[in-house]
This record gives structure tokens, C-alpha cells and sequence, in this order.
């Protein structure tokens, strides 16, 4: 039963930073104007939804309970977006880049917590959806026709 628990735990942590990711990206709209910017913005949004959605429903099927909120994270997530409010587009940009960043190094840090069936879930599904994500936001960022 310990087995599970430590899995239910590493899996709502990676729970908490996607809904981290969902919160920032929800509050970073607001400060998108341009119309590539605002699509890729939200299909990255919509990236992060998914992932919650599958992991809620992992965590259920092991037993626990998903965590509801992004705890410390989304209070790291709200203050690098405070930043971002005041500077407009690029820095939204920035600071989502910085959220990816720190998602992929925390999947890649903990996918070996897991064991079984949730490690290749986190192998297969989400580290690969997460590069994916990662990547469109990284071409963003350094699209040239936003600056």
C-alpha cells in the first residue's frame, strides 16, 4: 500500500504543476494580443487541461485522491506572472516559457519515482505531451514577427 501511495503522491504533484500551468496560462491571455500568439496560447491551455483531466482519472483508478489545487506552485505561478502583467505580450510570452521549463525538468526529475503502469503513463502520454507543448511555446517565443 505504501507502493501507492508514494505513486498517488508523485503523480499529484505532477497534478499540482499542470493545474499551475492551467491557472498561468488562463491569467496570461489576457495580456495576448496577437492573433498567432493567442492560438498557439490557447492550444498549449488546452495541452495542460488534457493532461489534469488524465491525471485526475490515473490517480482516481490507483485509489487516491487528485489534488484539487496547485498549492505552492500556483503561488510561484501567480508571482512570475505579476511580472508579466506589467509588461504586456513578450513578457506573458517569457514567463510561460519559464512555467514549461520547469514542468519538463519536474516530469523528467520524477518519472522514475513511478513504477509499473504510471511510469510508462507518464512515459508514453504526458513527458512526450509535455515536450510537445514545450516546444510550441519555445517556437513562439522566438517567433520574430512578435516583437
Amino acid at each position: 500500500m505504501a507502493h501507492a501511495a508514494a505513486e498517488i503522491e508523485t503523480l499529484n504533484s505532477f497534478l499540482r504543476g499542470e493545474i499551475s500551468a492551467v491557472e498561468t496560462y488562463r491569467l496570461a491571455t489576457k495580456h495576448i494580443e496577437t492573433p498567432v500568439a493567442k492560438t498557439e496560447v490557447e492550444a498549449c491551455l488546452h495541452d495542460h487541461e488534457a493532461r489534469v483531466a488524465s491525471l485526475k482519472e490515473r490517480i482516481e483508478k490507483l485509489g487516491g485522491s487528485p489534488a484539487s489545487g496547485s498549492g505552492v506552485w500556483g503561488i510561484f505561478a501567480k508571482a512570475v506572472q505579476a511580472g508579466a502583467d506589467l509588461l504586456g505580450e513578450k513578457r506573458a510570452i517569457d514567463a510561460l516559457e519559464e512555467g514549461e521549463d520547469h514542468g519538463l525538468a519536474d516530469y523528467n526529475r520524477d518519472v522514475d519515482k513511478l513504477h509499473g503502469e504510471a511510469r510508462t503513463f507518464v512515459r508514453q502520454q504526458l513527458l512526450p505531451a509535455q515536450k510537445q507543448t514545450h516546444g510550441r511555446l519555445s517556437r513562439l517565443k522566438h517567433n520574430p514577427n512578435l516583437h
